[in-house]
């Protein structure tokens, strides 16, 4: 792996500032100054992999833009890549392009659940799922996972006290954003029985599946079994995993007719089917060639993530972080320092100078965490985590 990785400069820093860049143009507006480091929106600092680069250059040097259809070349890229990399075997029928994962659960909710129908989250997790609920006119029902202190799990007990005859969906992130956890098969199977007996539909966010650490195998839940796999709307994309958020190119994966109907038809009557040209090539580039970039990125963020581990461990033992099984966000547990959520984001924010995100945006289990993004070359890891060190020292 070492030669691998030698190949991709993941150390080298881009400037990023003056690009339109939400992580690193909007600090000011998200925390108040912009005289921090930003680890906090969920994209990598590193550029995408060079095929992406160049066929986007060729279609550019062509000039002309107009409408585009989806190719089936587009669709053969998603049906290898879950195969090879999941062993998931799907069908293109079952295959509906997007212009991202949270639209995508927008429209499952609209399709599926009435206003006033409970929805199910696993708390704390990523913030867009609260409003996706909430803004649709439906009850956020939250199942928060069990914490020992250092590692996440499901609360299945919880579970099924909390459904009921009103609920109708499950949204489940896996791997799980911010806690970093890549559930195991007997763990899904486990959420998919209670989900089946009960007659509620699992929508699935794997936008991270591909970011796995090693030892850890990502399971998409509907390919263990039909009967799962016919509940079940999996919401997927190339955004993380190559680095290209910017595109706007997704798409879901649902076998059963009926409720893939029911996505299409809705997702028809939003306007929300298009796709973007460029998005296009980059997908199917990207699950072409991207296989060897992929590798050398995820042994280097598997660094990353043992650099944080270690530093935490030797240099500021009053942070402990979740040691992350997949994405490339760690979960940090500041609660021995004894403060309030505000002034643990005034203490970050203000005195450490670093920008995490909030981990109160992640529900109320979140109190006393921020969740950090290491997708960045190592020395910006470091220079932050110095900070970090020093604040808390001199507190």
């Amino acid at each position: 792996m070492g030669g691998l990785l030698r190949m991709f400069d993941f150390g080298r820093i881009i400037q990023r500032k003056g690009t339109n860049c939400y992580k690193w143009d909007q600090c000011k507006e998200f925390f108040g100054t912009d005289d921090l480091i930003p680890m906090w929106v969920a994209d990598m600092d590193f550029e995408t992999i060079e095929e992406v680069k160049r066929v986007i250059k060729e279609r550019v040097e062509h000039g002309v833009f107009g409408y585009t259809f989806i190719p089936d070349s587009f669709y053969n890229s998603i049906i290898d890549w879950q195969f090879t990399q999941n062993n998931w075997k799907i069908e293109k029928d079952w295959i509906i392009n997007a212009p991202g994962v949270v639209p995508s659960i927008k429209i499952c909710i609209q399709a599926y659940t009435s206003p006033g129908d409970d929805v199910v989250v696993q708390t704390p997790v990523y913030f867009p799922f609260f409003s996706s609920v909430k803004f649709n006119g439906r009850n956020v029902i939250t199942n928060p996972l069990k914490f020992n202190g250092k590692h996440y799990e499901m609360d299945f007990d919880d579970l099924e006290r909390k459904i009921s005859d009103k609920t109708r969906m499950l949204i489940l992130c896996s791997p799980h954003n911010p806690v970093g956890r890549v559930w195991k098969k007997e763990e899904l199977e486990r959420l998919g029985e209670i989900c089946l007996r009960n007659n509620v539909i699992i929508v699935s966010d794997e936008i991270h599946s591909d970011i796995i650490m090693s030892t850890h195998k990502h399971t998409p839940i509907a390919s263990i079994s039909k009967e799962l796999s016919e509940i079940t709307i999996t919401c997927m994309s190339v955004s993380k995993t190559f680095n290209l958020a910017g595109l706007a190119t997704s798409y879901v994966i649902i076998s059963n007719s009926v409720l893939r109907s029911k996505y299409f038809h809705t997702a028809q009557r939003l306007g929300l089917l298009t796709t973007n040209i460029f998005g296009i090539l980059a997908l199917e580039t990207s699950y072409r060639y991207g296989k060897k970039w992929l590798k050398a990125l995820l042994e280097y963020l598997r660094e990353n993530r043992d650099f944080v581990l270690k530093f935490l461990r030797e240099k500021i033992p009053q942070v402990d972080a979740i040691e992350t099984e997949g994405t490339y966000l760690m979960w940090l547990n500041f609660k021995k320092l004894g403060l309030t959520q505000e002034e643990l984001k005034e203490f970050i924010f203000k005195k450490a100078k670093v920008g995490l995100q909030d981990g109160r945006m992640f529900g109320e289990e979140g109190r006393g965490f921020m969740r950090m993004n290491i997708g960045c070359p190592r020395v910006i890891l470091k220079k932050a985590l110095q900070r970090l060190e020093t604040a808390i020292k001199n507190r």
